[in-house]
């Protein structure tokens, strides 16, 4: 009982910094650069109308994420692009004008409003230098190059709209492209990993990093009108947040979008700083040069660090308390029935192997949020195997004969697990228990993809960003908390299982 008190008053405390309810606004935003802008921008624009507290859920994934998110509640509003709208969501074959676009997702409770003023299309790029060698121009210029290595990010290969329109469109018999992140394909382009990748059109990288964008001369792609999709409802219930937000219209033009874009990318703004530059009418952030751009250290010293350490905490040992409540009864169970054994193992191990973005997803719409909730039961999932299985191991390795004396001197099955067999198992459950636990400091950097912080904030940012400094950031701190873990898990053990009594077991 005393850890379910305590597994309750970590959610609870948790809980308490993300909105409460009431007069709130959630913004979400994707997990690319231009995603965390524009949600800045919005989230900035809110606040400044002073009408209720904003958050900025930032890079949760992709659009199937957002928008489980955003009709489920968790978020408010978030930017998106008229053709994903009409392709990914309402799955449609062609891009309507808005008005009918608002008619089709009427039924969903959701609204797409307050056009930006840009168009940012997909393209495939490959550099320049390459593109001239080879005649390559336009996009049915691939049909003739078979062999071109292609590292297109994940959401493009399985987009509606992405790969496999594209290929069937132009007749391309390219191999399987290389699922890479977009903030990566660059690099990976520029070292000649691969020799196209996919882009947008707005993208800060296209030009410093000298790359041919190839012409879609056969009008595969639509347009992507930059709008906001928002829940239904909220100008009616936030007014004057609205009204700011409508303002924003027409005042992004592709060029504008693109320095932005430059000054996060390339000049070493936070989404933040370039967001207020807009926001107050500055323009583009000022470039931040090689010898004042803050290195790993500065950046993983940051005053977030103390808010992301617990975050991280917090994630970790309550999904890790969770976990020991389901998985040592189940290993207990699996111990005693054979028929239970495989039901359980096997349930476990199958689990284990679910991939987190896909377990995340399916969690948002089942548990009607994002953040805190899915996370904690996510990270609790990954952490079962090995303590279900280390605690099956350790009580079918008590001698038989000892359970049998037990019994003979009239002890019954539950005096015997206690007194008996959990004592001669604990060392191998607690084992267990430390590989869960460390494995979740790891696991538990997922918990950014959906809002709920902990150090994978930075990680995502890095990636998005290709920033390496950011990337380290992130990365330290979850490694020294691993070492941290361990060793205070080996103290532990030690304090519990004096040597004398280790040698006499």
């Amino acid at each position: 009982m005393t850890l379910i008190k305590a597994i309750t008053a970590g959610l609870l405390a948790l809980a308490s910094v993300l909105p409460a309810a009431g007069e709130t606004l959630t913004v979400g935003s994707k997990r690319f650069t231009e995603a965390y802008i524009l949600a800045e921008i919005v989230s900035q624009t809110a606040q400044a109308a002073g009408e209720a507290r904003v958050t900025h859920r930032q890079g949760l994934g992709n659009t199937a994420i957002l928008l489980g998110a955003l009709q489920a509640g968790s978020i408010d509003v978030y930017p998106e692009y008229t053709g994903t709208i009409a392709r990914e969501i309402l799955r449609l074959d062609h891009v309507p004008p808005l008005p009918e676009l608002n008619a089709r997702l009427a039924p969903l409770g959701l609204r797409a409003s307050v056009p930006l003023g840009f168009n940012n299309s997909y393209a495939l790029a490959m550099r320049a230098s390459q593109a001239s060698a080879l005649k390559i121009t336009r996009l049915s210029d691939l049909k003739n190059h078979p062999d071109l290595r292609l590292g297109l990010s994940q959401e493009f290969i399985g987009r509606a709209d992405g790969w496999p329109g594209l290929q069937s469109a132009y007749a391309l018999q390219q191999a399987r492209p290389r699922g890479l992140d977009h903030g990566l394909a660059y690099e990976a382009l520029a070292q000649q990993q691969v020799d196209l990748i996919d882009v947008y059109t707005t993208d800060a990288k296209i030009g410093p990093y000298q790359l041919q964008v190839l012409v879609d001369d056969a009008g595969y792609f639509p347009r992507y009108e930059a709008v906001l999709l928002h829940q239904a409802d909220l100008p009616a219930r936030l007014p004057r947040i609205w009204a700011a937000l409508a303002r924003l219209e027409g005042r992004i033009d592709e060029a504008a979008m693109r320095q932005l874009n430059a000054s996060a990318e390339l000049q070493g703004q936070s989404f933040q700083r370039v967001a207020q530059a807009f926001v107050a009418g500055e323009g583009a952030a000022p470039a931040q040069t090689a010898s004042n751009r803050p290195g790993w250290l500065a950046k993983l010293l940051a005053p977030d660090l103390l808010r992301l350490t617990l975050e991280h905490l917090a994630l970790v040992f309550l999904s890790l308390g969770a976990s020991m409540l389901v998985g040592i009864p189940l290993g207990m169970l699996a111990a005693r029935h054979a028929l239970a054994r495989a039901l359980i193992i096997n349930t476990t191990n199958v689990l284990q192997t679910i991939p987190s973005l896909a377990l995340l997803a399916i969690l948002i719409p089942l548990t009607g949020s994002i953040g805190l909730l899915p996370a904690f039961i996510a990270l609790t999932v990954y952490a079962l195997l090995p303590i279900v299985r280390n605690t099956h191991a350790g009580l079918s390795q008590v001698p038989a004969g000892l359970k049998q004396a037990a019994l003979a001197l009239g002890l019954g099955p539950g005096a015997t697990l206690r007194l008996i067999e959990l004592p001669l198992a604990r060392t191998t459950i607690l084992a267990g228990i430390k590989t869960s636990a460390v494995f979740n400091v790891g696991t538990a950097t997922i918990a950014a993809f959906i809002g709920a912080g902990g150090f994978g904030e930075r990680i995502v940012t890095g990636l998005a960003l290709n920033d390496n400094a950011t990337l380290l950031a992130g990365a330290i701190p979850v490694a020294l908390l691993a070492l941290l873990i361990e060793a205070a898990f080996t103290l532990a053990e030690r304090g519990l299982f004096p040597d004398n009594w280790r040698k006499t077991a």
